[in-house]
């Protein structure tokens, strides 16, 4: 065997993983930072560092106002560091602030009023639904939308769909009073609705005809692990009277973006519920190995198949770094929230202590996460 091929062949691979996981990773990162970056200059906060990755400087410079905007060596993740900031998690360095002049202490993180700073930390996490909102709408507005008629072409013998009535030709029109649009409406309600009864309207050849179905729980496995979602047991009608190319108007693909942001935003509230309450496996909780699989097949499916991975991927962070896990900025807001109520912040070493307990949660999460990408990878 040659071993200069397999050492080609294994830098290709490391090649197409990395390198599209590092493009959508340090975009998502960056439009996180920049969120709070902006909100920050807004309430006339000092910066002092903006960085996108952890360890040893790659390059950077510093701009006009004092801040070191740099590339580091470990690019999963980054942060802002504020003035006053001792760590990257944004803990306060108290001796140093007492030590700063009186300019100094006025534009410190620490000293703005607690609707500034909850203001700064929320601001990452909506710039990451904003960047995904933008994708959707240029995706929408630029290419438009192939929908496929909510029509039944089959129906599989024995299942759920034939049990309630479904018939060949029947096109769905609402489920539980929603309206039905595209194939791709009646997939996602069915594939997050097992074991939940739908009622189901019809259009029959012209006439309502009212159906109750029960998706049942359909498991698929690939190289990415298994996946868990609702069946009826129907196919769709791919014919070319039933497939049209929609185009929107950018305020239309807008307005479509937003809705799109938060059914995936509900969604995944809903499954990681179901992984909490012990409904759903957790081998479906994957951490970057996983990540950079998704993103290198997602990659080959093309640029479109790839921004809205990107799309969703960032909704995803922000979701997740709303959790109410100290270090994250959803820990950071539940102390201001509490600081509102309270008229005072909690005590340094309180507040020591939850990070810490954050910092090693967060961690255990992360190598459950990693663990679990190792066993789906081999």
């Amino acid at each position: 065997m040659d071993i200069l091929a397999i050492f080609e062949d294994l830098g290709m691979w490391i090649f197409w993983y990395t390198v599209p996981f590092l493009f959508l990773l340090t975009v998502i990162v960056f439009i996180h930072e920049l969120g709070h970056f902006m909100v920050a200059r807004w309430f006339g906060v000092g910066i002092k560092v903006f960085s996108v990755g952890f360890g040893r400087e790659l390059f950077g410079f510093n701009d006009r106002q004092g801040t070191r905007w740099k590339f580091c060596a470990i690019p999963l993740g980054g942060y802002v560091k504020f003035l006053g900031d001792e760590t990257e998690a944004g803990g306060t360095d108290r001796e140093a602030l007492d030590n700063m002049s009186s300019a100094e202490q006025e534009n410190a993180f620490a000293n703005k009023s607690v609707g500034a700073r909850a203001a700064i930390v929320a601001a990452g996490p909506i710039a990451n639904f904003l960047l995904a909102i933008v994708i959707f709408t240029a995706i929408l507005s630029v290419y438009g939308k192939q929908v496929t008629e909510a029509r039944v072409d089959g129906v599989v013998p024995g299942s759920v769909a034939e049990r309630a009535g479904f018939q060949p030709g029947d096109l769905v029109i609402t489920i539980d009073g929603d309206e039905i649009g595209s194939f791709s409406d009646l997939q996602r309600i069915v594939g997050v609705s097992a074991g939940t009864k739908l009622n189901v309207v019809v259009d029959r050849g012209g006439n309502r005809v009212e159906l109750t179905a029960t998706p049942e729980q359909h498991e698929t496995e690939s190289s990415l692990g298994k996946h868990r979602s609702g069946r009826l047991g129907i196919s769709r009608s791919a014919t070319a009277e039933n497939v049209s190319t929609e185009r929107y108007s950018v305020p239309e693909a807008a307005i479509l973006a937003v809705a799109e942001t938060w059914f995936v935003v509900e969604q995944t509230g809903v499954s990681l519920a179901a992984i909490i309450a012990g409904r759903e496996s957790t081998d479906q909780l994957g951490g970057p190995i996983r990540i950079a699989q998704m993103s290198a097949q997602v990659a080959t499916f093309g640029i479109v198949a790839f921004f809205r991975f990107i799309a969703i991927l960032s909704i995803s962070i922000g979701l997740i770094n709303l959790f109410p896990i100290p270090v994250l900025d959803g820990g950071h807001l539940v102390f201001y929230a509490i600081e509102g109520v309270r008229g005072r912040p909690l005590s340094d070493r309180a507040q020591d202590i939850s990070f810490r307990i954050g910092f090693v949660s967060l961690a255990m999460l992360m190598i459950f996460a990693v663990s679990n990408d190792i066993i789906q990878l081999f």
